[in-house]
């Protein structure tokens, strides 16, 4: 066994992959690693580890879901807890007083919120209690997103790879076709799911945790102090794959305002790629990095020897996946069709049966291994985001002697046999005979598990692929801060504006409300008052009130223009609007710092980094792309001490493109919701078009503005 001696005093060779400050950030110690093959395997361990834990969590992903099983292999918990993700960390803290947890997810647009869990902060935050701290980390410029997958317990044990701790994750490494217990909480199966993370403590653990703080700190989600006495934390039931080894850490951190990219991640691929000699495996969600593959080709040209075996899904499901991800997948292995090296490269694809009953397993692991001198397991993926735009986080095993190495084969032999469906040794006898790692994968099969060739067919139109791939895929951040954030959070209120409509709607159609009041009879309930001496005071009334209680503003003004027409609507919609923003601008002046601080938490000072000093621009941009609903920073623009003036100006200008395009279109929500038709639809997203392009087009103005000046 390695002594922790040898290690503080092993120096890397020239010509090592791992270089610490180049291909990777830190090179440092670990008593034990071991690799995790699946979900269930990874959430028992870290179930194990949770229980042991004294003062802090931290959990890093780009999901969480609070309902997410953490069970073992048998599908349930014998340990006295719940069962559920987010149950667990509630009476995990309600037994340990000292306990404080940090959960970080991905700040993700609105795209992917049918994948997503629904206000998940509310769902895993526990009442009267600031012990768990859940935070979403926005971080990264536009396009880009947080993609590392890691947890740290009491600074002493980590747990770093490609799984989310999110729902239709769990399954057994035996992947079997048929298994009641792989269903996501609305009771729906889902196939067989493969993925890897990788656990270890020692100084490891220790610089995971200081890497975790630093995109908490980055999310501006408050203080973290560090742990000053590192615990001894090991689950039991799992042994260690290594012992006294060193572990490089990896990283892809995209560019942003005061600091530079990092592209660890990417210098490592190539570093490794360099270094192959006989065979890589790969395990990978994506392959779309085209310079990947034309460094594979210049080492498959230098070294005659060399197989290449990618095990990757059978197919990409979203429509945005398999226009980007598919046809990226495509090129890339045509580069090594016209290279004339299609022969010693092979993509598969991994299903089991069970009977009558076939499935594809799908594949979200990100593994290399190289020869048997070099392992790698993390969150990056070999597409472009990974290597510029998304931050990533992969841990990496340089072999230093002949029992590391043995040890690398044997997790290498390990996998590929779970794919075919026989022991490590099976593939290691094979391997022997053969000489071939694409003629082992491709002959052992049994107990219904096989690799299969990946049949992507021809790819789509290039005008498609032009169109979506630059956004879904991009090798670098997109450049677009400023832009595309107005263009989100227009996309926010508008989808609040539809789904308030419809709310309304099932209100008036399915609830006693249907017995006193229809869409014809709001509408005139709302004009009986036009003409009135006191209809202005009404209307400003109801958006004061309306702010006061955090009634989405949108709402109102929406509202008002289908009741009053374009002129008198966009009146007293401003006016209403001025009044509202006004009176809680005030109120924070009035309460100060300290209770706006405990209302808004890290968000406070974003608005304040934002405004404060800035002048008439920096309101027009926050009230643009909103950091908080609209009550939570006119309040928070008055605790900060921002000028008035410049307060009401910004506020005017800034929601000027919503209120003209809502008070212009106001008569076809007025019909809409009277007699919808296509008509009235089709006007209806006509003046979202023109809202969302006024928007995009004025935030481009004044960010022009801004930096002019």
């Amino acid at each position: 066994m390695q002594s922790q001696a040898f290690l503080e005093k092993a120096r890397p060779a020239a010509d090592s992959i791992i270089a610490e400050g180049r291909t990777v950030w830190r090179h440092v110690a670990c008593r034990r690693a071991t690799v995790l093959n699946d979900a269930s395997n990874y959430f028992l361990a870290l179930r194990r580890c949770l229980i042991e834990a004294e003062r802090s969590v931290f959990i890093v992903g780009w999901d969480v879901h609070s309902r997410t099983p953490l069970v073992g292999p048998d599908g349930t918990a014998d340990d006295g807890y719940p069962e559920g993700f987010g149950p667990f960390l509630h009476a995990l803290l309600a037994e340990k007083p000292e306990l404080r947890i940090h959960l970080l997810i991905w700040n993700s647009p609105v795209i992917y919120a049918g994948e997503r869990e629904w206000f998940p902060s509310a769902k895993f935050s526990v009442p009267n209690s600031d012990r768990l701290i859940f935070c979403y980390d926005d971080c990264l410029p536009t396009g880009s997103a947080q993609h590392q997958k890691i947890v740290v317990v009491d600074d002493s044990i980590a747990f770093s790879g490609g799984l989310d701790l999110t729902i239709r994750r769990w399954d057994t490494d035996a992947h079997r076709a048929n298994n009641r217990k792989r269903i996501d909480p609305a009771g729906q199966a889902y196939p067989p799911f493969h993925d890897v993370q990788m656990m270890v403590d020692g100084e490891a653990a220790r610089s995971l945790a200081e890497l975790v703080r630093q995109r908490w700190a980055c999310a501006n989600c408050g203080t973290a102090p560090e742990m000053d006495v590192e615990r001894r934390i090991w689950p039991d039931g799992f042994a260690a794959d290594f012992e006294y080894v060193k572990i490089g850490i990896a990283r892809t951190e995209p560019y942003a305002k005061g600091r530079q990219a990092i592209n660890e991640v990417d210098l490592l691929f190539m570093a490794s790629i360099q270094a192959a000699e006989r065979m890589i495996y790969v395990e990978n969600q994506f392959l779309s990095a085209e310079h990947v593959a034309r460094k594979l080709v210049e080492r498959l040209k230098q070294k005659p020897n060399l197989e290449v075996l990618l095990v990757a899904p059978k197919t990409h499901a979203s429509w945005i996946e398999a226009r980007t991800m598919r046809n990226g997948r495509l090129e890339f292995m045509k580069v090594f069709d016209e290279a004339g090296l299609a022969d010693r490269v092979r993509l598969l694809h991994p299903q089991v049966a069970d009977g009558a009953d076939v499935e594809a397993v799908m594949v979200h692991a990100k593994v290399m291994i190289v020869d048997d001198h070099f392992l790698r397991i993390g969150s990056a993926n070999l597409n472009n985001r990974s290597m510029g735009a998304d931050s990533e986080c992969d841990l990496a095993i340089e072999a230093s002697s002949e029992d590391e190495r043995r040890k690398i084969a044997a997790i290498r032999n390990r996998h590929l046999g779970h794919f075919c469906g026989v022991s490590e040794l099976a593939v290691a006898d094979e391997l022997e005979q053969s000489g071939s790692l694409i003629a082992t994968a491709t002959r052992l099969r049994h107990h219904g598990h096989s690799l299969h060739p990946v049949e992507d067919g021809i790819p789509d139109a290039k005008e498609i692929v032009d169109f979506v791939t630059p956004v879904a895929d991009p090798l670098r951040p997109l450049g677009l801060e400023r832009a595309a954030r107005a263009t989100v959070p227009t996309s926010i209120k508008l989808l609040a504006l539809v789904g308030a409509v419809c709310a309304v709607a099932a209100l008036w159609r399915f609830t006693p409300l249907y017995e006193f009041t229809d869409a014809v009879m709001l509408l005139q309930m709302l004009r009986s008052i036009e003409g009135s001496p006191w209809a202005p005071l009404v209307i400003v009334a109801g958006f004061v009130i309306g702010g006061a209680v955090l009634f989405p503003v949108t709402v109102m003004i929406a509202v008002t223009a289908a009741a009053f027409g374009p002129w008198i609507g966009l009146g007293s919609a401003l006016a209403g609007t001025l009044a509202s923003a006004s009176l809680l601008y005030m109120v924070g002046r009035i309460v100060g710092i300290g209770p706006v601080q405990r209302l808004l938490g890290p968000r406070l000072r974003r608005i304040q980094n934002k405004i404060v000093g800035n002048g008439v621009i920096a309101v027009v941009l926050i009230r643009m792309l909103p950091l908080a609903p609209f009550s939570l920073v006119n309040m928070a623009a008055g605790a900060s001490g921002v000028r008035f003036r410049d307060f009401i100006i910004g506020t005017v200008i800034g929601m000027a493109p919503g209120l003209i395009a809502m008070s212009v279109f106001g008569s076809q929500i007025a019909d809409l919701l009277r007699n919808p038709s296509w008509s009235s639809v089709a006007l209806l997203l006509l003046g979202i078009a023109v809202w969302v392009a006024f928007s995009i087009g004025a935030q481009f103005v004044v960010t022009w503005w801004s930096r002019r000046r």
